[in-house]
């Protein structure tokens, strides 16, 4: 009788252990953030609109416009965002220069329920083309989420980590971030 106490009470605490790293596994894997819920297409470009308070004026190409995109749109999807398709979004905005000659991307991106916002923005830093505007290319790239939205900016390396910078803020905590610096491109030597 005493080892069949012994038995339960310990198949008891194996459990209690197991279902305590579950609930701390899953309270991790959702990132806590400051940001007001973004409920529609407008929140998220009403939050490009907080990003850009405070930015030295100068910083911001004067151009920039900010745009809801179509996320039935697969060929804009991927221009803008680097994702093969929205089958895990809800909401994308944009915002870039409409002429400028200085490289200027920022994106944020609204997830689905129970996507990994955090593997988004790894997918995205890794597949959107840095180089995507036809005279110029940005030198520095950050990308990162915060609770379900995604953000994503590149541009010359000051105004990208002032507009990360200031995401950061605004969000309390990100996820991991991931950056990436481009090289310049080697120009022929006939063009020196």
């Amino acid at each position: 009788m005493k080892k069949t106490v012994q038995i339960v009470v310990a198949v008891v605490v194996v459990a209690i252990i197991a279902v305590s790293a579950v609930i701390i596994v899953s309270m991790n894997s959702k990132s806590k953030t400051e940001l007001k819920p973004i409920n529609t297409s407008e929140d998220l470009s009403a939050l490009i609109e907080k990003i850009y308070e405070g930015q030295d004026k100068g910083m911001i190409p004067s151009t920039v416009l900010t745009q809801i995109v179509d996320t039935t749109d697969e060929e804009t999807v991927r221009y803008v965002t680097g994702l093969d398709s929205a089958k895990d979004v809800d909401f994308v905005a944009v915002s870039e220069p409409m002429i400028t000659s200085q490289a200027y991307s920022l994106v944020l991106v609204k997830v689905k329920d129970g996507v990994n916002a955090n593997e988004i923005a790894k997918t995205m830093s890794e597949n959107i083309n840095t180089r995507k505007w036809i005279c110029v290319s940005a030198e520095k790239l950050y990308a990162t989420s915060s609770g379900n939205v995604v953000f994503l900016v590149m541009s010359n390396l000051e105004t990208a980590k002032s507009v990360y910078e200031r995401f950061k803020a605004l969000a309390g905590t990100v996820g991991e971030v991931y950056e990436k610096t481009e090289e310049e491109a080697e120009l022929p030597p006939e063009m020196y």
